[in-house]
C-alpha cells in the first residue's frame, strides 16, 4: 500500500464523520494490538495449516454458514423445514414435499461454463466438505447462480458494484452469475432458501443487500459484511449449495465509498463474501483476499483464493435438487 499524500485532505462521509483505519492508515499506523481492520466476520478463524501434499484440502474448523447467515441447510433425502429460531438452536423438523422445488428447475445437461486454470497455491480452504471429507461442497455448475438486489441503504454505486464483483466472480469460478435485478426481499438472519411466492418454483437467487447493525445485530463492532450458503443433498448424499445472501454495513459502505480508493476496498469486501458464499472459508494466509481481516491493501483475489475458487466452478451436475 503506497503512504497517503499528507498534502491531500482526507475525505468525508456525508454526515462529516471519517473512519478511524482511514486516520490510522493516513498516518501509518496500526493500533496497538490490531494487525488490521476486520471488515468480514468476527467469527473464528481455522486454526493454522499444516504442511499438506499437494492436491489434499484444508479442513477448516467447523464453523457453519448456517450460524453465520441465517440459512438452514436441506437434505432432500431427509426433507427437513427452516428453522423458526434461532441459527444458533436450530433443530431439524418434518417438512412436506411442497417447501422445495421441482427437481432440475433451470438445470442444463453439462456445465455452463468451465473454471480456469488453477494456480499452483494451496492458500486455501472450504466452508464445507462432501462425505469424503476432501472434495468441496460447490454451486451446481449446470445451472446459473441467480442473484437479485436489495438497494435499500445501499451506497452510490451499490448496483454497480455488485455487478462487477459478479463478472470477477464469473471469470474466477467459471461459475454463469445472472443477476436478475431488484428485489423488495430485506436481508434477514433466517432467510428461506424457497419463496415460490416471490421467485417461483426454483430455489431463491442469491441475495444481496444492505442493513445497519441496528437492523442486522451480527453486522456490529468491525463486521463490515457477512456472506454464505445454504446446501441441499439427493438421496445419494451429494451436496450442493442452492441459495445463499451477502449482508453488507451499509453505513460502514456509505462512508467507505466517499474516502480515497474506498470503492476499490468496498468491491473486496464484496468479493471476500462472495467467496463465502461459493464456498471458501478463511485462511490463515495474510497474503489472501479470504484471511479474515484487512487494511484495504489487497484489493482483489490473490492465487490461493483463485485456487481455490476454481475447484469450486468444477462441481457436480446435480439434476435430482
Amino acid at each position: 500500500m503506497t503512504e497517503q499524500d499528507s498534502t491531500r485532505p482526507l475525505r468525508a462521509s456525508s454526515s462529516g464523520r471519517v473512519p478511524q483505519w482511514v486516520l490510522d492508515e493516513a498516518e501509518g499506523r496500526v493500533p496497538m494490538g490490531v494487525t488490521g481492520r476486520d471488515w468480514f466476520s468476527d467469527e473464528p478463524l481455522p486454526p493454522p495449516p499444516r504442511r499438506r501434499r499437494r492436491g489434499r484440502t484444508a479442513v477448516a474448523l467447523l464453523v457453519l454458514v448456517a450460524v453465520v447467515t441465517g440459512v438452514v441447510l436441506y437434505d432432500r433425502s431427509t426433507v427437513t423445514a427452516p428453522p423458526t429460531v434461532a441459527p444458533e438452536a436450530v433443530t431439524e423438523q418434518p417438512a412436506a414435499p411442497s417447501d422445495f422445488p421441482t427437481a432440475g428447475v433451470g438445470a442444463a445437461d453439462e456445465p455452463l461454463g468451465a473454471p480456469p486454470e488453477a494456480p499452483d497455491s494451496d492458500s486455501y480452504a472450504f466452508v464445507t466438505l462432501q462425505a469424503d471429507d476432501a472434495t468441496p461442497v460447490a454451486y451446481d455448475p449446470c445451472r446459473p447462480v441467480d442473484v437479485v438486489v436489495n438497494l435499500d441503504g445501499a451506497p452510490v454505486g451499490g448496483q454497480a458494484l455488485v455487478q462487477d464483483a459478479l463478472v470477477r466472480m464469473q471469470d474466477t469460478t467459471g461459475l454463469q452469475f445472472r443477476l436478475e435485478g431488484t428485489t423488495d426481499e430485506l436481508p434477514t438472519e433466517a432467510r428461506a432458501v424457497f419463496q415460490p411466492d416471490r421467485y417461483g418454483d426454483r430455489w431463491a437467487p442469491v441475495l444481496i443487500g444492505w442493513r445497519t447493525p441496528e437492523q442486522l445485530p451480527a453486522l456490529a463492532g468491525d463486521v463490515a459484511g457477512l456472506g454464505g450458503s445454504a446446501w441441499a443433498a439427493p438421496a445419494d448424499g451429494t451436496r450442493v449449495y442452492v441459495s445463499g445472501n451477502v449482508t453488507l454495513d451499509g453505513p460502514e459502505f456509505a462512508s467507505l465509498v466517499e474516502t480515497d480508493r474506498g470503492a476499490e476496498i468496498a468491491r473486496s469486501i464484496l468479493l471476500h463474501e462472495l467467496g463465502h458464499v461459493v464456498g471458501l472459508q478463511h485462511v490463515w494466509d495474510t497474503t489472501q483476499l479470504m484471511y479474515a481481516t484487512t487494511r484495504g491493501g489487497l484489493l482483489d483475489f490473490a492465487d490461493g483464493d483463485l485456487a481455490g475458487l476454481a475447484r469450486l466452478g468444477a462441481g457436480e451436475c446435480v439434476p435430482q435438487l
